[in-house]
C-alpha cells in the first residue's frame, strides 16, 4: 500500500444502443489520445493539447498552466425530462435534415463531459501539484507516489484536452458538447489515483462514496445505468471500494487482468472497457536519437526493475535464475526515482531488446519505456491485453 502522508434511450435508439455506438467510436477518441500518452513526461515537445495552443507533454508544466488558467465554460445541466429531449434531438437526426439519414459515417463522437464538484477535480489536481517535491511519500516496494500517479495520468490528459476551446483541441474526432440529450457519452472526470495515493484511507474511501452518490444521482446514469458513462480507473488500486456499484461503465484501465488479483470477474471485459497505454518513465529518442545510439546497442537484452513481484510477476525471480550469466544479457534490480530513470534509459538506449515480463498486474509501464527508446521490447506476460491490440498491429514495433 501507498504511504498515506497527506492530509486531508428514448423510443427512436435504446440505451443499449447508444451505448454501443459510443464504445465503438470510443477507441477511436483513446487511440489518437495514446499519441501524446507515449511521449514522456520528461518532454519539452510542444503539442496542442490540454487547452494551450503550445502545452508541453510534461504532467507538471501542462498542470501548472491548467490550473493558473481560467475556468472553461460549463455544461448544462440535465432537461426535465431526458428521454423526452433525447427523442426530440434524435428525431431532428433522423427527419430535419435532408442531406441524409443519421448517423452519418464520418459523425464525430459527442461527449457531455460532467460539471463535478471542485473538490472531485481541480482540488485533487492543486493537491498533486503542492506535494509534489515532496520524496518521502513511497510505495511498499520503494517507488515515488507521485511518479505513480504520472504514469497513470490519462484522466488528466483526456480531460484537459475535451473541456479545452475547440480550436486548441487535440482530439479532433471527439466534440464536447454541451446539452446531455445530444450526448453518445459521459465522461466522469474524477481523479481516482490521486485521491487513492495522496489521501489518507478513510478520507479517500468516504471521497469514493461522495463522488459514487454524485454519479448515480445523474439523470443519465439511472437512464442507462451508467453503460454509456467513462470512468477512469487507470490504477488497479483505484476506486476499488466501490466498483461494484458502477461495473456496467465503460472503464479506462491499464489491463484487463482476467487473473481475478485485481478486478472481480464481471466487472471488466474487452466488450465494454477500453485499455490505455501508461505514460513512460524514459525520456522518449526520436528518430535522430535512434541514429546515433544504433552503433551503440552492445547488449543484446536489458532489464531494470523489481526482480521480485506477486502474481504474474512471479516470473521474474524465475527470469534472473535462467539468465543472469548468460553474455549480453543485463537484469538488474532497480526502482524509480531520478537515478532509477537515468539508469534504466542509459541501459535500454544501449541493448537490442528490453525485457517486458508481468509485474504484479499483466501489464508494466516497462513496455512503453521500450518503445520510446528504440528497444525492441520482450513481453512475458500470458495473461497481457495491450491498448488497441484489435487495431495496432505491435510486430511492427520491432521492425
Amino acid at each position: 500500500m501507498a504511504g498515506k502522508q497527506f492530509p486531508s434511450l428514448a423510443r427512436a435508439r435504446p440505451a443499449s444502443s447508444r451505448c454501443l455506438l459510443g464504445g465503438a467510436a470510443l477507441l477511436f477518441l483513446f487511440l489518437a489520445a495514446s499519441y501524446f500518452l507515449l511521449l514522456p513526461s520528461s518532454s519539452g515537445l510542444a503539442i496542442p493539447s490540454a487547452g494551450f495552443a503550445a502545452a508541453t507533454t510534461s504532467f507538471l508544466a501542462s498542470l501548472d498552466r491548467f490550473l493558473t488558467s481560467p475556468r472553461r465554460s460549463a455544461s448544462s445541466a440535465a432537461p426535465g425530462d431526458l428521454d423526452a429531449a433525447i427523442l426530440a434531438e434524435e428525431e431532428a437526426r433522423l427527419y430535419g435534415d435532408p442531406r441524409g439519414a443519421w448517423p452519418a459515417a464520418a459523425a464525430p463522437l459527442r461527449v457531455y463531459v460532467y460539471e463535478m464538484p471542485s473538490k472531485f477535480t481541480y482540488d485533487l489536481l492543486r493537491l498533486f501539484r503542492d506535494s509534489y517535491r515532496e520524496t518521502t511519500n513511497l510505495t511498499s516496494n520503494g517507488s515515488p507516489v507521485h511518479r505513480l500517479v504520472e504514469q497513470h495520468s490519462i484522466d488528466y490528459w483526456l480531460w484537459a484536452d475535451l473541456i479545452a476551446p475547440e480550436s486548441q483541441r487535440l482530439l479532433k474526432n471527439a466534440i464536447r458538447v454541451r446539452r446531455q440529450e445530444e450526448a453518445d457519452i459521459f465522461y466522469v472526470p474524477f481523479f481516482t489515483t490521486i485521491s487513492f495515493f495522496l489521501l489518507e484511507k478513510q478520507e479517500c474511501k468516504a471521497l469514493y462514496r461522495e463522488a459514487l452518490k454524485w454519479v448515480t444521482d445523474q439523470p443519465a446514469w439511472q437512464r442507462s445505468e451508467g453503460r454509456d458513462h467513462v470512468i477512469p480507473v487507470h490504477h488497479p488500486w483505484s476506486f476499488k471500494s466501490v466498483r461494484r456499484f458502477v461495473k456496467k461503465a465503460i472503464w479506462l484501465l491499464p489491463d484487463m487482468d482476467s487473473t481475478g488479483n485485481w478486478y472481480k470477474p464481471g466487472q471488466v471485459y474487452l466488450e465494454k472497457d477500453v485499455i490505455l497505454p501508461y505514460v513512460p518513465n524514459v525520456d522518449l529518442c526520436d528518430s535522430k536519437c535512434v541514429s546515433e545510439t544504433q552503433s551503440r546497442r552492445n547488449k543484446l537484452l536489458f532489464f531494470r526493475g523489481r526482480l521480485r513481484r506477486n502474481a504474474g510477476g512471479k516470473i521474474r525471480s524465475k527470469l534472473v535464475t535462467e539468465l543472469k550469466d548468460a553474455e549480453g544479457i543485463v537484469i538488474e534490480e532497480g526502482t524509480a526515482g531520478a537515478k532509477g530513470k537515468a539508469a534504466a534509459q542509459n541501459g535500454m538506449r544501449k541493448s537490442l531488446f528490453c525485457l517486458s515480463p508481468a509485474g504484479d498486474t499483466p501489464s508494466s509501464a516497462r513496455l512503453f519505456d521500450a518503445i520510446v527508446s528504440g528497444c525492441i521490447p520482450v513481453i512475458i506476460s500470458d495473461e497481457l491485453e495491450l491498448p488497441f491490440e484489435g487495431i495496432l498491429d505491435y510486430r511492427k514495433v520491432g521492425w
